[in-house]
């Protein structure tokens, strides 16, 4: 049994020993994020086998995750370990912010066993601290145009380094900014709230670094960090107010250069899916991303179905593990077994439509070996029944473009209809045909008398 411990300021020492001298610029690594975040993420640490190895859970819910092990060599003898620890909790062996190069030691050692994927939105942001320090060619012209109207509207403005001094006027300015992007919290401190007042509880024990920018008696910006290995700075936060327009940019530049020349990366984190801030981010013009994949240990029921829909649809394995990862379902999987293999499959995807509460009929394959048996007649027969017990209004599917014949087939079981489909969902997956124009359903009512619709919008329901 592995035993984890709370992150703790004194553990400060033990977890750096591992995560400085460590290349990977994943700001999840920062000790600083680690302790200040531990009430959303309950994180706790352990060295295994020569390795540090962070278990936190997942979004502040009940599942767990492990970040990818740091230390010299290979750490994939010790995967064994984590998953008895996962399945100790009751929880499969979930391993966040792999690197590149993790992912295909995991991939490699592990073959078939893993689904992977990547959130785009999670990504770091890392650029060369000279680019943020100078700001120099034409790439970076707006951003200096942005400093010098700022110091030719305001040339009483001042930087100052952030100290205990200026907690309370940073904290003030905190609340102002999330009353002004609406985010206001009436009866309780935000997680980001909460996080700010530890860091300004510890900020020496944390080493952590910050500025301020000044006009007049009035703070205009504030921002702070801390290394996150031995060449790369991580900045955790930068508020500024909006009524000063470039205080964004001047806190960045100076506080950039106010930094130990030893930091030749910053990191400034990711940009949580948020458009603007996406674009704000880019404008930049990072050295590089820096990926995060998730590799999730498959059961075999997924490894089945992994297996059945390349086989039958000739989707790419990241494309498949991304369903895996995220819609597959049991509970909402309908199968045929032949002699112990899986040999035919359908799945039942929850969306909210115009025509009230439907059941996308998703993913139906049956394995050549298997065809012609009358598989797939039987798990549509059961899939009907199973929308009409839990009372959906309305089903539909999309038929393979080209295989006129299953119009026909689908007709038998009440659908109806060329109906053009879009799809909205939380990550933006493709559940149509990767064709547009193709995605037209065949669509069942509860009511066959209703009338069907010019075009359905389906947003996927949790």
């Amino acid at each position: 049994m592995i035993d984890f411990k709370p992150v703790r300021l004194e553990d400060r020492a033990a977890i750096e020993r591992y995560t400085m001298p460590w290349g990977i610029c994943n700001n999840d690594l920062a000790f600083a994020n680690m302790y200040c975040w531990q009430e959303v993420y309950h994180t706790t640490w352990a060295e295994v086998g020569g390795f540090l190895v962070i278990r936190f859970h997942i979004e502040g819910g009940e599942r767990i995750g492990y970040m990818q092990p740091i230390g010299p060599g290979d750490f994939t003898p010790i995967l064994p370990q984590l998953l008895e620890d996962a399945r100790e909790r009751g929880q499969r062996l979930r391993l966040i912010g792999l690197s590149d190069e993790a992912r295909e030691q995991v991939r490699n050692m592990h073959a078939g066993t893993f689904a992977f994927e990547s959130n785009r939105a999670l990504e770091d942001y890392v650029y060369r601290a000279e680019d943020l320090r100078n700001l120099t060619g034409h790439r970076y012209q707006p951003k200096r145009n942005h400093i010098n109207r700022f110091v030719a509207e305001y040339p009483d403005y001042r930087y100052e380094e952030l100290t205990p001094a200026h907690f309370d006027e940073c904290l003030a300015l905190e609340r102002e900014w999330r009353r002004a992007h609406g985010e206001e919290r009436t009866s309780e401190q935000s997680a980001e709230q909460r996080a700010m007042l530890r860091a300004f509880e510890h900020f020496d024990e944390l080493g952590l670094m910050g500025g301020c920018i000044y006009v007049g008696d009035r703070l205009a910006a504030f921002t702070y960090g801390s290394a996150l290995n031995d060449r790369t700075f991580d900045t955790h936060v930068e508020k500024a107010d909006t009524e000063f327009d470039g205080a964004f940019t001047i806190i960045n530049k100076l506080f950039a250069q106010h930094l130990p020349e030893r930091f030749t990366l910053i990191n400034r984190e990711e940009d949580m899916g948020i458009e603007g801030l996406r674009q704000s981010k880019l404008s930049y013009h990072p050295a590089f991303l820096q990926h995060k994949f998730t590799a999730m240990r498959l059961h075999p029921d997924e490894l089945a179905c992994k297996e059945l829909w390349a086989e039958a649809f000739g989707d790419e394995e990241e494309f498949i593990d991304r369903f895996i990862i995220r819609y597959y379902s049991r509970r909402r999987a309908v199968t045929a077994t032949v002699d112990g293999q899986l040999a035919a499959m359908l799945h039942l995807v929850p969306f909210d439509t115009c025509l009230g509460r439907t059941t996308y009929i998703y993913g139906v394959a049956t394995a050549r070996a298997f065809r012609r048996r009358g598989l797939a007649a039987g798990l549509l027969h059961e899939a009907m029944q199973r929308i009409r017990e839990r009372g959906d209004d309305a089903a539909f599917l999309i038929p393979t473009p080209g295989e006129e014949w299953l119009r026909e087939f689908y007709a038998g079981f009440g659908f109806e209809g060329h109906v053009p489909t879009r799809f909205v969902s939380e990550d933006g997956f493709d559940f149509g045909t990767g064709r547009t124009e193709d995605d037209l359903s065949m669509v069942w009512r509860r009511d066959a008398s209703a009338p069907l619709p010019d075009t359905l919008t389906a947003t996927h329901r949790k």
